[in-house]
């Protein structure tokens, strides 16, 4: 039996079956989904006056980038104060209305934490800046002596995510740590004062009724005390990646998680090396669930997706994990643009994915129908990130003037940065803002504010107001996969078995009672083989058979 959606503040689940285990998640980037009062920036009130899509959709979550008051040095992930909302974003009465209206839907509502650093302007950093050299204020970050004369070159050799050193010097004389920007200094997760002011904010916002959190950057918290050059490093463990210190941190959150009601859970951002060092994060004293960034990674490719799907079966399998597939989010190009060509060089975990040549948006587009439905096939839980729902593909064209990632400066203008996947999603209308913005009321002086990166201006095609109610738009193929993956007693949660008499270049498998998915990632039609109905297709079928690039949800 599926699971049955509840109206109640947290929403009930089976003592068998906890909901992060098979749940679809949408996520938010809240900057960019619907603006509710019209400056322009997506915020609190938008994604309130948008629940009744979220429920049509069919998502079970939403996950929430940062709302927290912050700088916005990186866009809210330099957090100044954890237990505020950000004005830009509303209030933390906002906040506590749309976790009970989305409640109230059904939906539930995972918070983004970020522990690995603070912002600059955090009053611990501002406390420590002004304590100075060897104060038990400074001890909560990682503060050091230079090296060289006078100090005058940084601790070591580390560089930041965003582009050049990852230490910053302040004017007594000391450097601090960033592996982000400069706006984001480290946190020292070997400091008391941390681990108990996370755990606090924790159940601050347990207590207002989240449902989980993302751990934002979960390999990152712990750093070698020594802090070795990385030029020195000969194999072994890295000095400030994937240590296995950090499963300290998150069995004592485990803890605060199973204090409270209704299976509260958390999903790790962690890029690690190997699928067992994942696994280590979803042990069952530790985090729930985690990406997998090796399935997003993955090329559009039979053998390479076939690899990564039975590893991370068999290797989260072995710590009773489910699986969480995802295939963009806010930080890479979107997967329909993607899949419209190959990579420059092998994706690997910590780096930048490289593409080679431009996209064919109209392969890219039929590819990422057919990855949607073997993602939401597979078993364990899923994210859908904002607009792959509508095939949007990355605007790779904004104009230089407006790039506002970090990675943008810090590179030194070399990486355009991850502006093209968080360009505003389109609602409605002929013109920007595509309903993203409200209409001004009539009469009024000023016109609407222009939405913080501007859209394509093609989009009128796109928007959820042309593709409702169009059997053939990308909307309604996800509305129709999500609602036959809560009927179907085979989706979900559970395992899968291959079938093996298919050619090279075709994935197909069953699923118990009576379901098979085949993926056809060949250049040639592929006869479907006997049974019952076909329940969902990506495109057309002609004699049943299926052509490349498309996939066959069948019943057996």
């Amino acid at each position: 039996m599926k699971r049955p959606r509840s109206n109640n503040t947290v929403p009930a689940t089976t003592a068998t079956t906890p909901w992060w285990r098979d749940a679809v998640i949408y996520q938010v980037y809240i900057r960019s989904f619907a603006d509710g009062d019209g400056d322009g920036v997506g915020d609190i009130a938008g994604i309130r006056s948008r629940l009744p899509y979220l429920k049509s959709l069919g998502v079970d979550a939403l996950w929430i980038n940062p709302w927290y008051k912050s700088p916005m040095a990186d866009h809210g992930y330099d957090v100044a104060d954890y237990r505020e909302i950000d004005p830009l974003f509303g209030t933390v009465a906002e906040a506590e209305r749309l976790i009970a209206e989305a409640h109230a839907h059904g939906i539930r509502i995972i918070a983004d934490i970020v522990p690995n650093h603070s912002s600059d302007r955090h009053a611990w950093f501002q406390d420590a800046l002004a304590a100075g050299p060897g104060s038990p204020e400074r001890a909560r970050y990682i503060f050091r002596p230079g090296r060289g004369p006078e100090g005058a070159l940084p601790p070591n050799d580390w560089d930041s995510r965003f582009g050049g050193p990852a230490w910053t010097r302040v004017p007594d004389g000391e450097w601090y740590l960033h592996l982000f920007t400069p706006q984001q200094p480290d946190l020292n997760w070997q400091h008391h004062d941390v681990h108990t002011e996370f755990e606090s904010v924790l159940r601050f916002w347990f207590d207002r009724g989240v449902d989980g959190f993302r751990v934002d950057v979960a390999h990152g918290l712990v750093k070698d005390p020594e802090l070795p050059d990385l030029a020195d490093r000969d194999g072994g463990v890295h000095p400030f990646w994937d240590r296995d210190e950090v499963h300290d941190i998150y069995r004592a959150w485990r803890k605060v998680a199973d204090e409270y009601p209704g299976d509260r859970s958390f999903v790790a951002e962690a890029w690690t090396d190997t699928p067992e060092r994942l696994a280590a994060y979803v042990r069952d004293d530790g985090l729930h669930t985690a990406f997998n960034f090796d399935f997003l990674m993955a090329e559009w490719d039979a053998k390479d997706l076939r690899a990564v799907i039975d590893t991370t079966l068999t290797t989260l399998g072995t710590v009773g994990a489910p699986a969480t597939w995802v295939m963009s989010n806010h930080d890479v190009m979107r997967h329909a643009s993607r899949y419209g060509r190959r990579a420059a060089k092998k994706w690997v975990a910590n780096e930048s994915y490289v593409p080679a040549g431009p996209a064919d948006l109209e392969l890219g587009t039929r590819r990422a129908r057919a990855a949607a439905l073997l993602t939401l096939a597979l078993p364990g839980g899923a994210y859908v990130y904002q607009g792959e729902e509508l095939g949007l593909p990355e605007v790779e064209d904004l104009p230089e003037s407006v790039l506002q990632d970090p990675v943008w400066e810090r590179s030194g203008h070399t990486d355009r940065g991850r502006d093209g996947c968080r360009v505003p999603i389109p609602w409605s209308g002929r013109t920007t803002p595509y309903g993203f913005s409200p209409q001004p009321p009539a009469g009024a002086e000023d016109p609407i504010a222009a939405p913080w990166l501007p859209q394509p201006s093609d989009w009128a095609p796109r928007t959820v107001e042309a593709q409702s109610g169009d059997p053939g738009s990308m909307l309604e193929l996800y509305r129709a996969a999500l609602r036959l993956r809560r009927e179907h007693p085979a989706l979900g949660d559970s395992t899968l078995t291959w079938l093996d008499d298919t050619p090279a270049g075709v994935l197909a498998f069953h699923r118990k009672p009576g379901f098979v998915c085949v993926v056809n990632l060949s250049t040639e039609p592929y006869q479907l083989p006997e049974h019952a109905s076909t329940l969902l297709a990506s495109g057309p079928l002609e004699d049943n058979r299926l052509a490349p690039d498309q996939t066959a949800w069948l019943s057996v």
